[in-house]
C-alpha cells in the first residue's frame, strides 16, 4: 500500500504579504498543492493522508470548490482529511455539509473514527479540531488493534496549546505509520511516525526544503508489516540565511557582488535574510536597500563593527570621557564579547556625538 502524507498546506494563506512576491507566493502553495495531486496519480498512490491545516483560516466555499476540482483529477488515490488549530471545524465552518468528491473522507468529530479501505487491508485512525486550542493530551491513549490489517493515525499537535504528544508513547501504540502535522519543519522520528513539515515555506523562520512524505507498507508471507518513508522535497522555494563577512577592504560594491554570488548559487527564486559581521572601515556604512534590491532579499541585518584604532583613538582622548570610556570597557573586553561589542557601538556614538 503506497501513501502520501502532508500537513500544513495553509491554502489561502499569503507569505511574505508587503514584499513584492507576496501575492505569486500564495498562488504558489495552490500549484504546490496540485503537484502532489499530479504525484498521486504519476505514483499510483492508494491514499493521500492530509494531517491537518489544510487551510490556513476557516476556508470559503470558492476555495473548497477549487480544492474538490483538484481532487477530483486523482485517477486511483483515496483522500484522509482531518483538520487542524487553523482549520478547524466551527459551528459555521464551510467543512459543514459540503459535497466531497466521493474519493475524499473527512473526519468531522472530536472523538477517534476510522475509515476503513477493505481493498487496501488498511484502516485511518483519526478526527478533527473542532476549536483552535486543545490542550489535552489525546493521542496518550490511543492504540491500535492487533489484527491482520495496516493501521494509519491522522494526529495534530505537538505543543502545549495544540494537543502535547509524546512521541515515546505514541510510537508505542501500535500504529504501521503515524502522520503528524502542525509543526512545519520535516522530522522523520522513525519509519513508523513522521512530521511531513508544510508545502511551502510559510515564514522567514522556516529554514530549509520543505515538501511531503512518500511512503509504502508492504504485508511479508509472514503476516509482518514493513514501513518505509522518504521525505522528498518539492517547495518551489526555501528561505535561506547566510552570512556576509566582511573586512576593512570591504566597499558596498564588494559587498553587494558578495550578495550577487550567494543568489547566483543559491538560486534566484529562493528567498534570502543575510546577516552582515565582521570589522569594516570606518568611514564605511552598508547600503542595505541596494542589497535588498539585488533578488528576493527578504532582511538585511548588519552586526558589523567599524575597524577602529583604540590605541590612536584613546591617545588623543585620554583626558575626556572617550578615553575613560575606552579604558573602563578594556577591562573585561578581552574576556568578554559582549564588552567588546560595547567599545566598538559606544565609541561610535560618543565619536558620532563629539563631531
Amino acid at each position: 500500500m503506497k501513501f502520501i502524507h502532508i500537513a500544513d498546506v495553509h491554502l489561502g494563506a499569503t507569505p511574505d504579504s508587503n514584499m513584492p512576491w507576496g501575492e505569486q507566493r500564495a498562488r504558489e502553495i495552490w500549484s504546490s498543492f496540485e503537484h502532489i495531486i499530479n504525484v498521486c496519480n504519476d505514483e499510483e498512490v492508494d491514499l493521500l493522508l492530509i494531517a491537518g491545516d489544510l487551510f490556513h483560516r476557516q476556508p470559503l466555499v470558492r476555495e473548497l470548490k477549487e480544492l474538490n476540482y483538484l481532487f477530483g483529477k486523482l485517477r486511483k488515490t483515496q483522500v484522509v482529511i482531518m483538520t487542524g488549530n487553523h482549520d478547524y471545524i466551527s459551528a459555521r465552518s464551510n467543512y459543514q455539509g459540503f459535497a466531497w468528491d466521493h474519493r475524499v473522507h473527512m473526519y468531522f468529530n472530536r472523538q477517534v473514527e476510522i475509515f476503513e479501505f477493505p481493498e487496501l487491508h488498511t484502516e485511518v485512525y483519526g478526527f478533527s479540531y473542532l476549536q483552535r486550542d486543545i490542550t489535552e493530551p489525546l493521542y496518550d491513549e490511543i492504540k491500535a488493534p492487533k489484527n491482520e490489517k495496516i493501521h494509519i493515525l491522522l494526529a495534530h499537535g505537538g505543543d502545549e496549546k495544540n494537543i502535547p504528544i509524546n512521541k515515546k508513547k505514541l510510537q508505542q501504540a501500535g500504529f504501521d505509520y503515524v502522520a503528524l502535522g502542525h509543526i512545519h519543519k520535516p522530522e522523520i522520528i522513525s519509519d513508523q511516525m513522521a512530521y511531513s513539515g508544510s508545502l511551502e515555506p510559510l515564514d522567514k523562520n522556516e529554514i530549509g526544503e520543505r515538501g511531503y512524505i512518500l511512503g509504502e507498507i508492504a504485508i511479508t508471507e509472514e503476516g509482518e508489516r514493513q514501513t518505509h518513508i522518504r521525505f522528498i522535497p518539492s517547495a518551489h522555494r526555501q528561505y535561506i540565511r547566510h552570512t556576509l563577512t566582511v573586512n576593512p577592504e570591504t566597499t558596498n560594491g564588494s559587498l553587494q557582488d558578495q550578495v550577487r554570488e550567494v543568489i547566483l548559487k543559491g538560486g534566484a527564486q529562493n528567498l534570502y535574510l543575510f546577516q552582515v559581521q565582521g570589522a569594516r572601515d570606518e568611514n564605511i556604512q552598508f547600503d542595505k536597500e541596494a542589497l535588498k534590491a539585488l533578488g528576493n532579499v527578504l532582511e538585511v541585518v548588519d552586526q558589523s563593527v567599524p575597524d577602529y584604532d583604540f590605541d590612536a583613538i584613546y591617545r588623543e582622548n585620554a583626558d575626556n570621557l572617550i578615553g575613560l570610556f575606552i579604558k573602563k570597557i578594556r577591562e573585561n573586553a578581552e574576556q568578554d564579547e559582549i564588552a567588546k561589542k560595547a567599545l566598538f557601538y559606544g565609541i561610535e556614538a560618543l565619536l558620532e556625538a563629539q563631531d
